[in-house]
């Protein structure tokens, strides 16, 4: 590979590691800059393998946080290990064509969700809210049931393919009667984090993970990731929320347009 094309990938890693530090939705730009070159489905186990040290700087920033919410995070553990695995079982299996047909639908799904993150976390919000009993909440046995179930659906879809994972994730939260948004992101950010590494050690076993573009994209997302989290204040989050948008619409369009020959 030339030199433009690694500093293309650099390049994008580090946007990615910026959007997603500040905003949320940069595996859309990293995700796509290797598709370029690479087979679909070694493009997003490297990309995955590349992303996953943000995730896991973003928990360790929020560890006080989750002491409030351990004995849930404990329970949750179980069904987000077997859906990440399930998930990245899921994508090694899938045929590199169908899963070209595949992506541009993800990636628009992924889009919808950063886009009404704020409509969906609002109609959340409006629902009762759970007791906290001991700086723990205290959660119905439905409650529980049902974020097992829905934990395991987005660690599956996390393993697969992963983007917009978080927003899910905290919309679960917010389901079963979770508010305070910063011990939903401690809660949220090492669960992302087990998604990501199971996935990633099970993609490297299977040699799907392209490791030097993994290693040089993971150094361009933190480093983006850093500048991002130093400069935030500085950056309109509207103006970024347009920008993420129009460009993910941009590149949604050019893999429907890649799609289109596996289509006739």
């Amino acid at each position: 590979m030339d030199i433009l094309n690694l500093i293309f990938l650099f390049v994008a890693a580090f946007i990615a590691g910026g959007v997603n530090a500040v905003a949320g939705g940069g595996t859309i730009f990293s995700f796509s800059a290797l598709s370029f070159s690479f087979p679909m489905v070694n493009a997003n186990a490297t990309n995955a393998a590349a992303l996953w040290p943000g995730s896991l700087s973003s928990a360790y920033a929020y560890r006080k946080e989750l002491s409030a919410n351990k004995r849930l995070f404990v329970i949750l553990l179980v069904p987000t290990m077997l859906g990440a695995l399930a998930g990245a079982v899921l994508l090694v299996n899938t045929s590199e064509s169908v899963f070209r047909r595949l992506v541009p639908f993800l990636v628009l799904f992924a889009l919808f969700l950063f886009a009404f993150k704020d409509q969906m976390m609002q109609v959340v919000r409006q629902g009762k809210a759970i007791p906290i009993v001991n700086g723990e909440p205290v959660l119905s046995p439905l409650a529980y049931v049902w974020g097992v179930c829905f934990q395991f659906c987005i660690a599956l879809y996390g393993g697969y393919f992963g983007a917009g994972m978080g927003i899910l994730s905290l919309s679960s939260f917010g389901l079963m009667g979770l508010r305070d948004i910063h011990k939903m992101n401690a809660l949220k950010n090492p669960l992302v984090v087990f998604i990501n590494l199971l996935a990633t050690f099970y993609f490297l076993a299977d040699g799907k993970v392209i490791i030097p573009m993994a290693i040089l994209m993971g150094i361009g997302a933190l480093i983006g990731g850093y500048v991002a989290a130093r400069l935030s204040k500085r950056i309109s989050q509207s103006a970024l929320r347009t920008f993420v948008i129009v460009m993910g619409l941009c590149v949604t369009a050019w893999l429907f347009y890649r799609s289109i020959p596996f289509w006739q």
